[in-house]
């Protein structure tokens, strides 16, 4: 298989006339999770969105760029803050969306598995009018997953769960998606110092790296290292919205 690029995003963000972020660099390190928080506002989901090459509403003056020159979009998986399900399917078809649109045969039994591990198992044939907002997530999670590319990105993907479903939600994500070039926009500081290899803080002028926690993720929801770097990740973000 393809190694996974690293992805660099360098540049400029308006909307109307105002200036959301930058001039600034982003960089993405090959096969690792970024974390990327800051206020809200300042224009995370929209760094997802200009890698991705998709329409933000403003002006992007700049550039975004995989280390081997290769184009991005077709290599990235994608999770939405909003589940993006549609309402007619079943939580089983949504799973396989992707390969339907793009005329692939669906891995049906992968599919299966994976809505086993998100704890779906008993809702597979039900559509989305049967499911609490965690369990859209989680089925929307499953559909991330299963795509399988080199690039995902992940946009508060955990956000609607509850505290016990968000940690194994979090070590489901780091399985499979261990060696993946992988951002992850949140607004949890324990998120964060759990899953990151590298923690960035975005504001407007700049996208400042956090060290993160000395022992490698997924860390230890107890871990001593964890829980300090978590308590002053916390205190700086505070700070910033003050």
């Amino acid at each position: 298989m393809t190694p996974p690029p690293a992805i660099t995003l360098q540049g400029s963000y308006t909307l109307g006339d105002t200036r959301l972020f930058g001039p600034l660099s982003v960089h993405l390190p090959a096969g690792q999770w970024t974390c990327l928080l800051g206020p809200s506002g300042v224009g995370k989901s929209t760094i997802l969105r200009l890698i991705l090459d998709l329409s933000t509403g403003g002006q992007f003056t700049g550039s975004v760029q995989a280390d081997d020159g290769q184009p991005l979009p077709d290599r990235i998986s994608y999770m939405a803050q909003s589940d993006l399900l549609l309402p007619w399917l079943t939580v089983l078809e949504n799973t396989v969306l992707g390969a339907r649109l793009r005329g692939e045969t669906p891995d049906m039994d992968r599919a299966r598995h994976l809505l086993t591990r998100v704890g779906l198992e008993a809702h597979q044939t039900k559509t989305l009018a049967a499911l609490s907002g965690g369990m859209r997530q989680r089925a929307a999670l499953a559909r991330a997953l299963i795509e399988d590319r080199p690039v995902v990105l992940l946009d508060e993907p955990f956000s609607a769960l509850d505290a016990g479903t968000r940690a194994d939600m979090q070590e489901l994500a780091a399985e499979v998606l261990q060696d993946k070039t992988v951002l992850l926009v949140t607004h949890d500081p324990a998120e964060a110092t759990r899953l990151g290899h590298q923690i960035l803080l975005l504001s407007p002028d700049e996208a400042t790296v956090w060290a993160p926690p000395p022992t490698p993720p997924i860390r230890a929801l107890q871990d001593p290292a964890t829980l300090a770097c978590q308590a002053e990740l916390l205190a700086h973000l505070r700070g910033q919205v003050r």
